[in-house]
């Protein structure tokens, strides 16, 4: 009988309380070894988004865009490898539920289409590249500087600095316009002068006044003609050329540059005037 007692008590716990304890310790250790595993996963995977895009910054032959891109697709397959290390702790068969995940993908798939359909034109954007981090662009009616590219989305910082997101569909589906694709823009005005004005002098002046900014490139030559010949005044088309990043300013500049020496020079710059002639009867 105390041989049966000692067998069954052994240090006041029975064997089923030992075999609790057992099972406890076990699901605790499962457990901790799932959070370390997962903490890794996220360090790991931000670990490797950092050196893909240190390694396209440091590189001025890369493009950053491109291993921004990759970044984030590296950081999200360390996650997914770590979630499936996470189920292999619990006994969980992840041959099976790889093939479940597969199934449940199409129907998720078809659910969301709109979101899929992003993630498609984002990498169409990534390789094809017409727009990239940094560049200045217009698309969907929205105009600013392109401060990331994710699988989702665009997004934009607007000249007032606004956030300005923007779905991958709606930028690779519409048309794009990149202001810092080329190095160089044409700057364009038009002003107008008196119909009494000397016509040479009058583009003489405005020659003189927007050659001498150094913004403004001799090459292409400039183009300063007659265009037009209006209601109230003779108009002059002038067209020159800037580097990209001079543009805005460059083409505010001259504007009231111009019309300065004008008035310096004597030279009328009319305005709309309407003459009522009143008949006495």
């Amino acid at each position: 009988m105390d041989k049966l007692l000692n067998t069954a008590i052994w240090n006041g716990k029975t064997i089923g309380d030992l075999l609790t304890l057992e099972f406890l310790a076990s699901i605790f250790g499962n457990v901790v070894a799932a959070l370390l595993i997962i903490i890794a996963g996220f360090v790991i995977g931000g670990w490797l988004r950092k050196r893909l895009v240190h390694l396209g910054e440091n590189n001025k032959h890369l493009d950053i865009t491109l291993f921004n891109f990759l970044g984030n697709i590296a950081r999200y397959i360390a996650i997914g490898f770590a979630f499936l290390f996470v189920l292999n702790t619990f006994g969980v068969e992840t041959t099976s539920f790889v093939a479940v995940i597969g199934a449940a993908g199409l129907a998720i798939g078809l659910a969301l289409q709109g979101t899929l359909s992003n993630v498609a034109a984002g990498v169409m954007i990534v390789f094809f590249r017409p727009v990239k981090i940094g560049d200045f662009v217009e698309v969907s009616g929205q105009m600013g500087t392109v401060k990331d590219i994710t699988l989702n989305f665009i997004e934009l910082a607007s000249p007032g600095n606004l956030q300005i997101i923007i779905p991958n569909a709606q930028v690779w589906g519409n048309t794009i316009v990149n202001y810092s694709t080329y190095a160089t823009r044409r700057a364009e005005w038009t002003f107008g002068v008196g119909y009494g004005a000397n016509l040479k002098n009058a583009e003489q002046v405005i020659r003189d006044t927007i050659l001498a900014d150094p913004r403004a490139k001799t090459d292409p030559a400039p183009f300063i003609q007659v265009n037009n010949l209006g209601d109230s005044s003779v108009d002059f088309l002038v067209r020159v050329w800037c580097d990209s990043g001079d543009f805005f300013q460059f083409q505010a500049d001259m504007k009231r540059q111009v019309k300065e020496a004008l008035d310096q020079a004597g030279i009328d710059i009319p305005f709309p005037t309407r003459t009522l002639v009143q008949s006495q009867s």
